[in-house]
Formats: C-alpha cells, structure tokens, sequence
C-alpha cells in the first residue's frame, strides 16, 4: 500500500477579513493553520483528505464550507466495511444530497445563511481503491513525471465557455441557492504511484500563482504553506489552502 506524506495549510491571505476555505486530513480540521500528517490504507481501510471554499459574496460562507467538511468527516468515519464500488459511489451521491439540501436549509431557515454555498474537491480511499470528488471550481492536480497536470474540471462559466484566466463565477457547487448541484465521482486507482505528488487547492492559490510556478515549487519539494506563502507574495487576493500529497 502507498504511504502518503501529506503537508496542509489554509490561510485568509492580505485582503480578506476572514477564512472561508477549511481542509480535511483524516480526522484533522485545518483552517488558519497548517497540518501534517503520514497516512496508509495498510492502516486503515478508509481516507479522506478534502478542502472546501466557501463562497466569497455570499453571507454564511465560512459556515458553509465548515458544515461541509465536518459532515464529510462524520460521513466518513461512519461509512460501513465491506462496500462494493457500486455501493461506495451511491453512498457519495446520497450523502452530497443530504449536505447539498442542508445547507440550503440552514440558509431558508435564517437570513444570515441565505444562499451560502461552498465548492469541494476531495482525494478519498475506500477499500484499497481511490477516488477524487470535485463540485465547483476547486481543484485537484498531479505531477508525474515532471508535468504538472489540473485533474478535475472546473465547473466555472469561464470553463464552460472555453474562457481562459481566473474562475470568477461557478455554475455549481454545494448549497448557495443552487439547484441542480452535482458531484463529480472519478476511480483514480492510476494517479496513486510512487513518486509522484497530487495537489488540491483552492483558486486563492491558483488565479495568482500559475502552474509553471506550482509545478517548480512541486518538484523543489515545496509543501502547502510554501505554496501559500507564494500566493500571499503575489498580493493575497483571497483566502488560500493547499494540500500536497507526496506519495512514496
């Protein structure tokens, strides 16, 4: 089994008043702070590491993004052994249309959550297979073999109107008012190789810091607050967190 050498960190950057972004490593909640941690499915049979952006604009965003990822990690650690892949995926579908219509509801049932919304992107393991978890436009990259490659799809107006630059608006995600929000649910058995490293972050990293930058910074070993720092360099725009998986 691979051994994962996973360094996190969420940071409000130099504009923001507050973090709305939160990371999940495990069992670990990060957010204004930085993690690490050494993981192995030889130790257990089931793994999360996930981060959420709460929608920017939007009132609630930091509560959004914190139900989230606290009800994924409940999800998780109350998932039943012996699944089949078939079972697995129905799981996370039912469970992104519980959170998705529960924080719809927090948000109708108080105006100060109205509309609040949050992306997700998550790298899971079950039962000695991987999968990668992907609403709105948060992201998941690899880098293998010296290129660094963007793994999910930004589901961004920009991207749906083959629009290059930074995301700006989504056309999905969890909760904010959003009504036919959908998950993205990939096997990714292929991307687990020795070697190599795996990426999520959100765009506070990637709309100031492009990725033949990341990709260097990668492959000189940086970790997540390296990467952070370098887009707080850059202005800090918005909140920012990385995850970096080194896969051995």
């Amino acid at each position: 089994m691979p051994v994962f050498n996973v360094t996190a960190s969420s940071r409000v950057g130099r504009v923001r008043a507050k973090n709305e972004d939160m990371v999940l490593v495990g069992d670990r909640i990060v957010r204004d702070g930085e993690a690490t941690a050494v993981v192995s499915l030889a130790d257990t049979d089931r793994l999360v590491i996930a981060l959420a952006d709460g929608m920017g604009g939007h009132l609630g965003g930091d509560v959004a993004s914190a139900d989230t990822i606290e009800n994924l990690r409940y999800f998780f650690s109350d998932l039943p052994v012996g699944l089949s892949q078939e079972q697995f995926r129905e799981c996370i579908v039912h469970w992104h249309a519980s959170i998705h219509s529960i924080l719809d509801s927090k948000g109708r049932a108080d105006e100060r959550y109205d509309k609040m919304g949050t992306t997700l992107v998550a790298l899971v393991g079950y039962d000695g297979h991987f999968y990668w978890l992907n609403c709105g436009d948060s992201r998941l990259y690899s880098l293998h073999g010296g290129q660094l490659q963007q793994v999910t799809t930004d589901h961004s107006y920009n991207n749906k109107m083959g629009i290059d630059g930074p995301t700006n608006l989504i056309v999905n995600c969890i909760g904010g008012g959003c009504h036919n929000s959908y998950i993205d649910l990939v096997a990714c058995d292929p991307l687990i190789r020795p070697g190599d490293v795996l990426m999520l972050c959100s765009d506070g990293l990637t709309d100031l810091v492009d990725d033949a930058a990341i990709c260097q910074m990668l492959q000189q070993g940086a970790g997540a607050t390296d990467l952070c720092q370098a887009a707080e360099a850059a202005g800090g725009s918005d909140n920012v967190s990385v995850v970096v998986v080194r896969i051995e």
